[in-house]
């Protein structure tokens, strides 16, 4: 049986050492084959340069290929970019396969819930449509060879020997932050202090404390796709037997449920074909995250990378075997633990088991610019929007959260510590979160510049794939102006990410393919949406649909056809001159959607 997982294939180095081959005509280089680092690829793969993507296995896609199908984000106007993208060639994917009026359709959740070989496979089809990207897997980060401000070349270790590569432009797309952290560029690995940046989120004094890891496992009832849970390696039911008198109290109520009073949260609505999203539950008595185990993961060699993985494969495995084996288990507890088992079609390679491990938070990068709990909280209080960005180049709007860092007491019986559910607007990312102080030819979409409360509303993958997007893009304008990944025009990066449907403001009903998309975009660019409308009394979300998806945010929607009003009209004007827009232009402009329409054209126009 194959099972390993893909960032650990090289814990047993090879023997040779010889430079195999040499890449020199890469201008674009990216390591780490995560959701963010495939959608870096994607996009610098668009500007025609030669593109190498670089796997430190044999498994492409990170956790969003390894059983986080349930992906986190609130609501679906929050989507853009390639995630979006992709939703919807799933949604094609079922619709083709199964038909318009089909269950696995319907389950899909437009696109966004998806078994993970689905989300493999349509990831592999994208990044096959370019003749200009390379991919590379099995190649483990081996050493840098960085002269002053420059990274010149990257080698990586493979079971046949070197490859070197020399790029114009280094992206480090792992969970990791390894490229960063060899180039020698600054980061934190742990909590800062809540005074160091004013964080209500914080704890008191800064620790060496990460957000735990778990398994994202994919599961299902169904007898003809259920796979037979096995002893994992090194299992001891005595570490389970605390389980006992937890399940007797009646605290827990099933062994997979949502969202709370069980043991394996089952996210619902269930995926198509009746497969299940298993993961840790938030706040509950019994977890699969491991907050203290994983301390040695950013920083360990590949051998101390193993060890901890499989670690948290025996006990979040050992968890269920126990309770579908053991004979201390209550019997309705046990029945219907036996109920469940693996998904027979997925990771059939790995023994149906997810071949990565689900890594929360490890290093990250201390750049330009510190990505705090301010960057996702209300401008003002007169003000429905978060913090504004000029150099905004993505957004979210999942807000800060941490699963724990910290397990007192027993693993069985004790309490997470540092867990935090924090709800907030929409929120954009600057650019200047991607960029070290001092190299000027790295990108570094995913171990993002950021505290770790700020890195809790960043760390999901649907944020970390409009990230990628962005430093893509900017990888392409540096290597065509031949300028440092610092000095990329962000006005120009800004109007590319908005033509490959990306949004770096949210605006409700305004969103990717509307005729006034771009228009729109660019006017929020430039800070206009904000102080539109008022800070809503009902809170940051709108609706709740189900689980944790919600409708549109309130007070983020444009409104393109009310009226302006005589204060608005007036800072547009203000805010128009700036950009060299003079006034007689807008005249006639009477709802806010004339009003940006003429703008952007005027402006346009212009330059």
């Amino acid at each position: 049986m194959k099972y390993i997982c893909l960032i650990l294939l090289f814990a047993v180095a090879c023997t040779t050492q010889a430079t195999i081959s040499k890449y020199e005509s890469i201008k674009i280089c990216i390591y780490g084959a995560t959701p963010g680092g495939i959608a870096a690829a994607l996009a610098a793969s668009q500007s025609g340069e030669n593109v190498l993507l670089i796997a430190s296995g044999d498994h492409l896609g990170g956790l969003f290929t390894s059983g986080l199908s349930h992906s986190d984000f609130h609501s679906y106007e929050s989507l853009s970019g390639t995630f979006l993208e992709v939703s919807k060639r799933v949604k094609a994917y079922y619709e083709n396969t199964y038909g318009v009026d089909s269950p696995q359709l319907a389950a899909s959740f437009e696109g966004t819930f998806a078994e993970p070989k689905v989300n493999e496979l349509i990831l592999k089809e994208m990044m096959e449509a370019y003749s200009n990207l390379t991919i590379i897997k099995e190649a483990q980060l081996n050493g840098l060879d960085r002269n002053g401000n420059t990274i010149k070349s990257a080698t990586f270790l493979t079971k046949k020997g070197d490859i070197n590569v020399e790029a114009a432009v280094f992206i480090d797309g792992t969970y990791e932050g390894d490229l960063m952290a060899m180039a020698g560029v600054p980061y934190e690995v742990g909590r800062e202090g809540k005074y160091k940046f004013g964080e209500s989120l914080a704890p008191e004094e800064g620790d060496d404390e990460l957000q735990g890891y778990n398994f994202r496992f994919c599961a299902t009832k169904e007898a003809d796709n259920r796979a037979t849970v096995v002893m994992p390696e090194g299992y001891n039911r005595k570490d389970f037997l605390d389980l006992i008198p937890i399940l007797e109290s009646g605290d827990i109520q099933h062994v997979f449920g949502y969202p709370s009073k069980c043991l394996f949260k089952a996210h619902l609505p269930p995926l198509p074909n009746d497969k299940y999203d298993i993961n840790d539950v938030s706040n509950g008595l019994v977890r699969l995250s491991m907050p203290g185990h994983n301390l040695g993961w950013p920083e360990g060699d590949q051998n101390q990378r193993l060890d901890i993985f499989q670690d948290h494969l025996r006990y979040n495995v050992g968890l269920l075997y126990f309770l579908q084996n053991d004979e201390t288990v209550p019997e309705n507890f046990q029945k219907e633990a036996l109920e469940w088992g693996w998904c027979l079609d997925e990771f059939e390679d790995y023994g149906n088991l997810p071949p990565e491990l689900y890594v929360r938070e490890a290093r990250r990068m201390q750049g330009q610019y510190i990505y705090t709990q301010k960057d996702s909280d209300y401008y003002s209080e007169n003000d429905a929007r978060a913090l504004y960005h000029a150099d905004a180049i993505a957004m979210g709007d999942y807000g800060n959260n941490c699963h724990g860092t910290r397990h007192i007491g027993p693993l069985i019986g004790g309490k997470h510590d540092g867990e935090f559910y924090n709800p907030v607007p929409p929120y954009q990312i600057p650019y200047r979160v991607l960029l070290p102080q001092d190299v000027n030819n790295l990108l570094v979409p995913v171990a993002v510049s950021s505290s770790h409360v700020g890195f809790s509303a960043l760390r999901l993958e649907p944020i970390w794939m409009a990230l990628g997007q962005a430093a893509g893009h900017a990888a392409g304008l540096a290597v065509k102006n031949n300028v440092s990944v610092q000095e990329v025009n962000i006005s120009l990066l800004q109007d590319m990410l908005h033509k490959d449907g990306s949004t770096t403001i949210y605006v409700s009903d305004v969103l990717p393919g509307d005729p006034d998309f771009l228009a729109v975009q660019w006017w929020g660019t430039q800070g206009g949406l904000h102080g539109l409308e008022l800070k809503p009394e009902s809170g940051a979300r709108g609706k709740n649909i189900h689980g944790q998806y919600f409708e549109a945010a309130p007070g983020h929607a444009l409104n393109s056809e009310i009226e302006l009003a005589p204060a608005i009209r007036e800072r547009w004007i203000s805010l128009a001159n700036t950009l060299g827009i003079v006034e007689v232009a807008l005249e006639n402009t009477q709802t806010r959607g004339e009003f940006i329409r003429q703008a952007y054209a005027h402006f346009m126009g212009g330059n």
